[in-house]
């Protein structure tokens, strides 16, 4: 199926409705009365997004597919601006809007593998999953993974905490888990140990999932597993063999 052409304004009221069921626990919004707020819901309209009824907008089931696109984009845009390159809160969520319309379906993927799969963004709103996420793709080497993820010996810095439990951040605060702040995990069973400061930390799996570190090198692609692994090592060390 062909990828929808969508002007900027019309992706941003696809984003506000989404938003908007998101945080008041509504299903429509009431559209302003300007000539080009009638041409920006026509356009979507038309495409079968949105139908308006009662003088009300609401997403139909293809526009909600759409939205949860476009909030997936601009989520992961933030993410990407705020983790990666550093770019300070106010101007990345500014940024990230039109950021947004350069991640097409696909790059958004690689994207999201590269940050590790994150769950939300950096102000808490979760991130609408991709097929990257529910196949638990590795296409791209990983910058931002989380501690249950690296490999014993794996080293960097604590890029975010994605977690609701106050109880478990105070904790984590206490002892200088931080943003920016250096770890070096050194064991995953039967807890996660890592090195913290002057000291060593154990955590469970769940701790560790939610525990994003920026990881040194991390244009190296954290280790791979299962049968097509095996095959494509298998196939390498055939070539050596008869070179």
């Amino acid at each position: 199926m062909p990828e929808l052409e969508l002007t900027e304004p019309a992706e941003e009221l696809l984003s506000a409705l989404w938003t908007a069921r998101e945080e008041k626990s509504a299903t429509g919004l009431t559209p302003g009365g300007a000539p080009s707020d009638r041409a920006i819901i026509t356009e979507l309209v038309d495409v079968g997004l949105v139908r308006e009824e009662s003088g009300s907008l609401f997403l139909t089931k293809s526009g909600e597919t759409e939205a949860a696109a476009v909030v997936r984009r601009e989520r992961l845009a933030e993410r990407l601006l705020a983790d990666v390159l550093k770019v300070n809160d106010s101007l990345a969520t500014e940024a990230a809007c039109r950021f947004e319309h350069l991640l097409r379906r696909g790059i958004d993927n690689r994207i999201c593998t590269l940050l590790g799969h994150p769950r939300a963004c950096p102000h808490g709103s979760p991130i609408p999953p991709g097929e990257c996420c529910q196949r638990g793709a590795e296409e791209a080497a990983r910058i931002v993974s989380s501690l249950a993820d690296l490999a014993p010996g794996q080293s960097g810095a604590i890029a975010y905490i994605q977690s609701q439990r106050r109880e478990f951040l105070q904790r984590l605060l206490t002892m200088g888990a931080l943003p920016g702040a250096r770890i070096v995990l050194r064991q995953k069973s039967p807890s996660f140990v890592f090195d913290l400061g002057h000291g060593q930390v154990a955590v469970d799996e769940e701790t560790a999932r939610e525990i994003y570190i920026r990881v040194d090198g991390g244009a190296r692609s954290l280790p791979r597993r299962g049968l097509v692994h095996r095959i494509r090592r298998l196939r390498a060390h055939r070539r050596a063999q008869r070179s």
